[in-house]
């Protein structure tokens, strides 16, 4: 039988733990017998382990490892804590014999603290994904996916996306019926639209109060959805394009083009989470040219459709009409929202 090693260490993250747990423990062959034979291990057999609100005990230490055909690395609460003597040293034996690393949410940085990801692209958590990426600069981070499987070495992003990589090691191991059920018994889809960049808030980047380009950042925000061009925004900077691009990127780090893109991006956003606007009014109101320009700026940026988006983030069409406070989006202005379809 197929051995699964769950690797607990001090301050393990409860779901990160419990996710592939029950995900692979739902797994059943063909004549109704358990796929996995799943084993919570610790650094020291029997040690107490913090999991936050309460505290476990594993029945198997690091020695568990070596026995493994697969091992899960779940996160901690804190990822920079380095590694219990022994923990590196294991995975990397392991991993010389063949068996198959997979790590949860931040349970990345237990990973690439142990050298087996250098070289190779991975992925964790959006909100540590930059951390990550400078902690380990040997690592190619990839914020933007549900998981990543490089064949023996896997990473998943946050919470949720542990369920996604386990059912899909589940169907590697063993075919898609057997992954169909596991994930039905999970009531989860065996495969989800998008990846992570769905998730992710796309703030821009901060500007210090008070900086030269502090008031045209404010107009860009509230005119976003007028037909702007790189001229029309330098002439009302009152410099040239070639000083505005300039400045923009010293105090930014973009381009104020990409800029308005994005503040677009987050705009129609908002309008498919709080109202019940066709695609084509959306792109009117959040300033991109045609709906088909919208999609794919919004496919570009946020990994997913903006039908596969409001599905995800609103829900089920309730059948009303969208909301007058929606023209309060960020930035929005009731000039911009007077085209509809």
């Amino acid at each position: 039988m197929h051995t699964v090693a769950v690797l607990a260490l001090d301050q393990v993250i409860p779901f990160d733990l419990s996710a592939p747990i029950d995900t692979f423990g739902w797994a059943r062959l063909p004549d109704g017998r358990a796929a996995y034979r799943i084993r919570v291990c610790s650094a020291s057999a029997d040690d107490e382990v913090s999991a936050g609100l309460f505290a476990l005990r594993a029945p198997y230490g690091l020695e568990a490892l070596a026995e493994a055909d697969t091992i899960i690395l779940p996160g901690v609460a804190d990822p920079t804590v380095p590694l219990p003597p022994g923990v590196a040293e294991a995975l990397c034996a392991a991993a010389a014999n063949g068996t198959r690393i997979a790590s949860v949410c931040v349970g990345a940085f237990v990973f690439a603290a142990t050298g087996l990801l250098d070289g190779l692209r991975a992925t964790t958590h959006w909100v540590a994904a930059q951390d990550l990426a400078a902690r380990y600069p040997a690592v190619t981070v990839d914020p933007n996916v549900l998981y990543v499987d490089n064949g023996q070495f896997l990473t998943s992003a946050g919470a949720a996306a542990a369920l996604d990589m386990c059912l899909h090691m589940i169907r590697m191991d063993h075919g898609s019926a057997v992954a169909a059920h596991a994930a039905r018994m999970s009531v989860m889809p065996l495969e989800r639209e998008g990846g992570q960049a769905q998730f992710i808030v796309h703030d821009q980047p901060p500007v210090p109060a008070g900086t030269t380009m502090e008031p045209l950042l404010g107009w860009l925000e509230e005119n976003a959805g007028r037909d702007l061009t790189l001229d029309d925004i330098a002439a009302h900077a009152g410099m040239s394009t070639r000083t505005l691009n300039r400045r923009f990127r010293e105090q930014t780090g973009t381009t104020p083009l990409q800029w308005l893109h994005l503040a677009r991006v987050r705009r129609a956003q908002y309008l498919l989470e709080a109202t019940t606007y066709p695609v084509e009014r959306i792109a009117s109101q959040a300033g991109f040219g045609s709906p088909t320009a919208f999609r794919e700026r919004f496919r570009r940026v946020v990994g997913t459709s903006p039908y596969a988006y409001r599905k995800a983030f609103r829900g089920a069409d309730d059948g009303r009409p969208g909301p007058r406070g929606a023209l309060a989006a960020p930035g929005a202005h009731s000039s911009s929202g007077s085209s509809s379809t």
